[in-house]
């Protein structure tokens, strides 16, 4: 059998960096980590191919080679979603389809044959057997939630490796919170399932062995949900690994704040190689954190806690939301304030929304304020409930929040606060690779000659060069970023 996974194009987004992975050539910043994952779990003598719409055009003569399409999404690539499916039935293909998009809003979606839903590690299988027996359903799906020991190594020889800026793997799945906005409950449940010391390893090796080298995104929930194990098996193996094999990537992972409590599980993170870790701040509002259930954040100095981690060597960017029943006019300067004392450089500020399946859609479904459905944009001035704020009010307040804080004097002060206060971990890989020198040539040419405001673009550059010279690298990454985010503001 011919198959085609295919992964939806992503909108222009805070996270998405469409505007910054231009400057190392590279066309997306992430991998479709899901579908390489299905792929290991699909039968060896299929013929597989891969095609991230990110990265390259989905073609007529794809559909026409493929038996069955498999497709994948999250909530924010609904549109294009929608649109591959059009196609695969304008072409008579069988599309089968999963993850977090279609285990959420399946009955919402129309011309999908086979919706495949929660973890495929319990209902893949099931498929695929009534599939060999020529009897497969419409619908598999289960209240359980697998051993992610089940998992196998993702098939990264479907990637074309040089597109992307980071690999993904994953680590755990769930999350020990329930913050009553956020659905990774529903989906993947509050006791986090973790893989073994062995499994994650492997994974790590064959990365490796690939030929990558480079940022490695851990994309867990809350990558320290298990804090026990990982500060007995899982850190301190992956200290010996990096050690061993000459610190060949750099990691990035999710965490919660409370992190800022354990100086071990910093400081092992740091040995490893992790230098930048998203964080859900939220909001300095403490009668809004209680509202939606983030009580590790409560009675607690966010200021002070985010520049602990970084003068421990960890990046922060952070996530902060606008539209809280207890919010008042006065958070949007708060949150200004948060946001610039503590030097959270990448400040992803969004407005609330009810995902279907949290337990805030439920309350809104009960209080009748929902209105529309919610599309995981997290930067588009659009919410899917009526606030208790005045929604002019709101909304004026949430762009003007934005502008400010990615206005360029306000934007480049903050990335200087952040390098007075960062630590470079003793792991921090410095190779300096001829990506990284091309993009200072275009950003020499993009930021320092033709953007209007270059002026503040020199003053980091030099700043950095002559006061902080082993931060340039990233204080250019920075800047960087920072013209990804204008330009994603301009469209508000």
């Amino acid at each position: 059998m011919n198959v085609l996974l295919i992964y939806p194009q992503s909108p222009d987004t805070f996270w998405g960096f469409k505007h910054a992975v231009k400057f190392i050539s590279k066309k997306s910043s992430e991998i479709p980590l899901g579908l390489v994952t299905v792929a290991g779990m699909l039968p060896r003598e299929w013929e597989l191919k891969l095609i991230d719409t990110n990265i390259t055009k989905l073609r007529r003569r794809d559909l026409e080679w493929a038996d069955m399409v498999f497709l994948s999404g999250m909530n924010i690539h609904l549109s294009s979603f929608q649109k591959i499916v059009r196609q695969c039935n304008e072409q008579n293909v069988r599309v089968v389809a999963g993850g977090p998009l279609v285990t959420m809003e399946h009955e919402q979606l129309l011309g999908v044959d086979h919706f495949i839903l929660n973890e495929a590690e319990m209902t893949l299988p099931q498929f695929l057997k009534d599939l060999a027996n020529g009897c497969p359903q419409p619908v598999y799906q289960t209240t359980e939630f697998p051993d992610i020991a089940l998992t196998p190594v993702p098939r990264w020889d479907l990637l074309d490796m040089r597109q992307y800026v980071s690999m993904n793997i994953q680590y755990s799945r769930g999350c020990p919170y329930n913050c009553e906005f956020c659905h990774i409950t529903t989906l993947n449940g509050r006791n986090p399932r973790t893989k073994s010391r062995e499994q994650l390893l492997a994974e790590l090796d064959s990365l490796y062995d690939i030929g990558w080298r480079g940022p490695v995104f851990i994309v867990d929930d809350n990558f320290i949900g298990n804090r026990k194990k990982l500060k007995s098996e899982i850190l301190p193996a992956m200290v010996e690994w990096t050690a061993e094999h000459n610190f060949p990537f750099s990691f990035t992972t999710e965490t919660s704040l409370n992190i800022c409590d354990d100086d071990e599980l910093i400081d092992l993170m740091a040995a490893v190689g992790f230098n930048h870790i998203f964080i859900g701040i939220e909001t300095p509002n403490k009668a809004s954190l209680a509202e939606c259930g983030k009580y590790q954040n409560i009675d607690r100095d966010i200021v002070s806690s985010i520049k602990k981690l970084h003068q421990k060597g960890l990046r922060v960017s952070g996530g902060f939301i606008i539209g809280f029943d207890n919010d008042t006019q006065e958070i949007f300067n708060a949150q200004i304030n948060l946001i610039q004392n503590s030097g959270v450089v990448t400040a992803m500020v969004g407005l609330l929304n009810a995902p279907t399946g949290t337990r805030l859609y439920e309350r809104l479904k009960r209080e009748d304020r929902l209105v529309n459905f919610f599309n995981g944009n997290n930067v588009e001035a659009s919410i899917n409930f009526v606030p208790k704020m005045n929604y002019k009010l709101l909304m004026n307040g949430y762009v003007s929040l934005l502008r400010f804080i990615y206005a360029q004097p306000n934007y480049y002060q903050r990335v200087k606060t952040f390098l007075k206060e960062y630590k470079l971990p003793t792991s921090a890989n410095l190779k300096v690779t001829l990506n990284d020198i091309g993009a200072l040539f275009k950003s020499v040419w993009r930021l320092g000659i033709f953007e209007k405001g270059r002026l503040y673009y020199w003053r980091l550059f030099f700043y950095s060069l002559f006061r902080c010279p082993r931060k340039f690298p990233m204080a250019i990454t920075m800047a960087i970023y920072g013209f990804h985010f204008r330009r994603i503001i301009k469209t508000l």
